[in-house]
């Protein structure tokens, strides 16, 4: 039976100290401030953003909301993040994804300022992380290093199979594991003998959007496996891309959802923003 990655509770540990962070520079007369957009009336981004004020109230980050209608033009946008970018009291600059398919959203994301880019997506920053350089780090990628960290899960050597190549999760996580040393593989839906991947992976990452997609056969006994993937099965039960139940009797560790990956997202964008805030004072 596999240890359960508890991200729920090493999220509070993590937020806990950026408190500590947070209230240092407010002892300095320094206010971290995140400016989040978001465009349209995405009912997932809208419950997300409202996590993401909820951690900013908790660690005593400002929170500026800035909601756009969905029909606005490509210059509103631009001039909203070059606005932001000029505004020495805002350190973070977060565009809340997805957004209207009218809208160009990597043009959006280049414009942002690579020292206020706290979801690690201006092109510059994910360069440096490709050259193992200090950047800011895409969220999801970050708190799932972060997690292996905390649970002692070495990379070296190991091979690591990722299902899923979005530039959110998938790209990003390819650099971070290699940058620890790890093999490796990436898998998508143009992927032949799937299984013949995961089978072979000591770490297994999955984040397809995909309701129970990784089965227990698909599993090497003993693998880690980390499960991004967040569903609605067919009773409204939140669930991951992993059949968790079954595949939690192979595995050496594995990530629950909700409560695994979710949780340490947010405080590594909690932690970017604490990161900006000390970066541009000091």
């Amino acid at each position: 039976m596999a240890t359960i990655i508890d991200g729920k509770k090493l999220a509070k540990e993590y937020r806990m100290k950026l408190k500590s962070r947070c209230d240092d520079l407010k002892n300095k007369g320094i206010n971290p401030k995140l400016a989040v957009i978001m465009v349209g009336n995405d009912k997932a981004s809208q419950v997300y953003v409202k996590n993401k004020s909820k951690a900013c109230e908790e660690i005593g980050i400002i929170f500026e909301e800035y909601l756009l209608d969905e029909n606005i033009k490509q210059e509103e946008l631009i001039n909203l993040i070059e606005k932001l970018n000029q505004d020495d009291s805002v350190n973070g600059i977060l565009l809340q994804s997805p957004i209207p398919s009218n809208l160009d959203i990597n043009e959006a994301f280049q414009k942002i300022s690579p020292n206020k880019d706290v979801d690690g997506f201006n092109p510059l920053n994910v360069g440096k992380l490709a050259l193992n350089q200090d950047t800011f780090v895409s969220c999801t990628p970050y708190g799932i290093m972060k997690m292996f960290e905390a649970y002692n899960v070495d990379l070296t050597g190991k091979n690591v199979t990722i299902i899923g190549r979005s530039n959110i999760v998938g790209k990003p996580l390819i650099q971070c594991c290699l940058n620890k040393n790890a093999t490796v593989t990436v898998c998508h839906s143009k992927t032949k003998n799937l299984k013949e991947h995961t089978q072979n992976a000591d770490i297994l990452i999955v984040a397809i959007g995909k309701a129970k997609f990784v089965t227990e056969d698909m599993v090497k006994d003993g693998a880690v496996v980390i499960d991004v993937g967040i569903n609605r099965d067919e009773n409204g039960k939140l669930t991951g891309d992993v059949d968790f139940e079954n595949v939690e009797k192979k595995a050496s560790y594995i990530t629950p959802v909700p409560g695994g990956v979710g949780p340490m997202t947010i405080a590594m964008l909690m932690n970017n923003v604490i990161k900006a805030t000390e970066n541009s004072k000091f």
